[in-house]
């Protein structure tokens, strides 16, 4: 599922795809190229990842799925037009159809959430062990034992504050 784009910042969300323009930049990197996205392509999008979130969360602790959720999952899923293409070196891209890229992007998001939640992927659905985070994302580690969303935000940051207790510094005072 990647990285979110929500993420918590001293334990405040903040929005990390504010604006279309950066829905757009997104989507590019993660190879869903799409030309353009109006601010209602931005709010299904915003409408999207929750539910996905949701979902997963529920997934991952294994409770019942939202109904609400799993009927925006479906209805994206459903809404895009994105045609899967074996490239000559072997590897799948994704076609986007001109008229609603932003759709047939969010239809592929949608679509790869369904095969992890639904567990036809080979891997685990897992929170994070962050208390300020606690994000679903899906290990795919060998041992299947992660405990953290991403080692470089969430994981330091647990580790550095297990040092400092463990060293009886304030955390803060380097800063």
């Amino acid at each position: 599922m990647g990285a979110g784009t929500l993420s918590e910042r001293h334990g405040n969300a903040v929005e990390r795809i504010p604006t279309p323009h950066r829905l757009v930049d997104w989507l590019a990197v993660n190879g869903l190229a799409v030309d353009s996205c109006t601010p209602a392509q931005l709010d299904l999008a915003r409408e999207l990842r929750e539910s996905i979130h949701a979902a997963a969360t529920a997934a991952a602790i294994h409770d019942a799925l939202p109904a609400s959720a799993v009927q925006v999952i479906n209805d994206c899923s459903a809404q895009g037009r994105a045609a899967a293409i074996l490239t000559p070196d072997g590897k799948r891209r994704w076609r986007l159809s001109s008229a609603s890229c932003v759709e047939d992007a969010l239809s592929v998001i949608a679509a790869d959430a369904i095969s992890i939640i639904a567990g036809e992927r080979d891997g685990r659905l897992a929170l994070c062990a962050s208390p300020t985070c606690q994000a679903a994302f899906f290990d795919i580690s060998q041992s299947r034992t992660r405990k953290w969303c991403d080692m470089n935000t969430c994981g330091n940051r647990q580790k550095k504050a297990r040092f400092h207790a463990n060293h009886g510094k304030n955390p803060r005072s380097g800063e």
